[in-house]
């Protein structure tokens, strides 16, 4: 059976992801892995920050419209290029990298729609530059592309504990007005479907509650009025769901050992403890869309840019995980 490749999109030119992408690649546990890997990137940009960084790829350049799955490998760097004006092989993250960025993801989700890639793997972006406030964050922003506004749900994922936040890049005072029974019961369908379509696994969700200690405040009862109707409704459903918890000690180990995945309220209610727990270990999915999308849970970290001292982790547990679960 021909393999389709992994599709990578380089993401912010002037982030640490060629870096990471390069340290990935010399790792010789990659090497074996069957799925072939396809960065769509800047020729120049790539080759300049690879000789700079010092290392030493043979760079196979691929036709998007015509490419033989049986020749793609992971010991030569599978290259799309998409041109990009780099004066400079390390600069300051600006709105200038916008065009060649959209150029890049267009090109990315082109061939996820054609069916030519078996997941999309994007490198970080700077949300001030490239997003300016349209979207909150790439999650959103794919969701839109691909026509899947609304549907769209983050995972942060690691072998032994997943999180996921029900609102994602919002500000403090607007969360309360986006948690809903709909937005609650969504979510949790959502993920419970991932689990056992891709990991072969009915998952154990925990879900936390709003408010500290999960008490009412005056007259905000969240999880009375919201979080414990939706729980019920999903428990009606045969779904593993238990909660509300209070999040402060929620992700304490005895505690953790009992899940699968544990929802919260909003972004760092979850994302904080996961990124404490397993640090560069544990992988951005989106669900919700047409295809398997993930990136490294990190920014495009320019301060660090140039000096080759970056952790590729995030990147290969991405890869890991797409070989693992082998779509096709």
């Amino acid at each position: 059976m021909k393999i389709k490749p992994i599709i990578i999109v380089s993401g912010e030119p002037y982030g640490v992801f060629l870096e990471i992408f390069f340290k990935t690649l010399n790792n010789k546990k990659i090497k074996t892995y069957k799925t072939p890997i396809l960065i769509i990137a800047s020729y120049d940009l790539l080759l300049k920050q690879m000789q700079k960084l010092k290392y030493s790829f043979k760079i196979k350049l691929i036709d998007d419209k015509f490419f033989n799955l049986n020749k793609l490998n992971n010991k030569n760097i599978n290259l799309i290029n998409v041109n990009f004006n780099c004066n400079k092989t390390f600069d300051k993250i600006s709105s200038k990298s916008n065009h060649y960025i959209v150029q890049c993801f267009n090109l990315g989700l082109k061939l996820m729609k054609e069916h030519k890639g078996c997941a999309l793997i994007n490198g970080p972006i700077s949300k001030k530059h490239f997003l300016k406030k349209k979207f909150p964050g790439i999650t959103e922003y794919l969701a839109s592309k691909t026509g899947h506004t609304g549907k769209e749900v983050m995972l942060i994922y690691n072998n032994n504990l997943s999180v996921s936040p029900l609102t994602t890049h919002l500000p403090l005072k607007n969360i309360f007005k986006k948690i809903t029974i709909k937005r609650i019961i969504k979510q949790v369908i959502t993920i419970n479907k991932f689990y056992k379509k891709f990991l072969n696994k009915i998952p154990k969700i925990a879900i936390t509650g709003l408010n500290p200690h999960c008490e009412s405040i005056k007259d905000k009862n969240e999880e009375k009025k919201i979080i414990n109707p939706a729980i019920k409704l999903l428990s009606k459903k045969k779904i593993k769901i238990f909660g509300p918890f209070a999040a402060d000690t929620l992700f304490i180990e005895k505690n953790v050992k009992k899940f699968d995945v544990i929802i919260g309220m909003y972004h760092d209610q979850v994302l904080t403890p996961i990124k404490t727990l397993y640090e560069f270990k544990a992988i951005n999915i989106t669900l919700g869309l047409p295809f398997i999308r993930i990136s490294p849970d990190h920014g495009p970290n320019n301060q660090m840019l140039g000096q080759n001292k970056s952790d590729p982790t995030s990147l290969q547990e991405a890869l890991k995980f797409v070989n693992k679960i082998r779509v096709n």
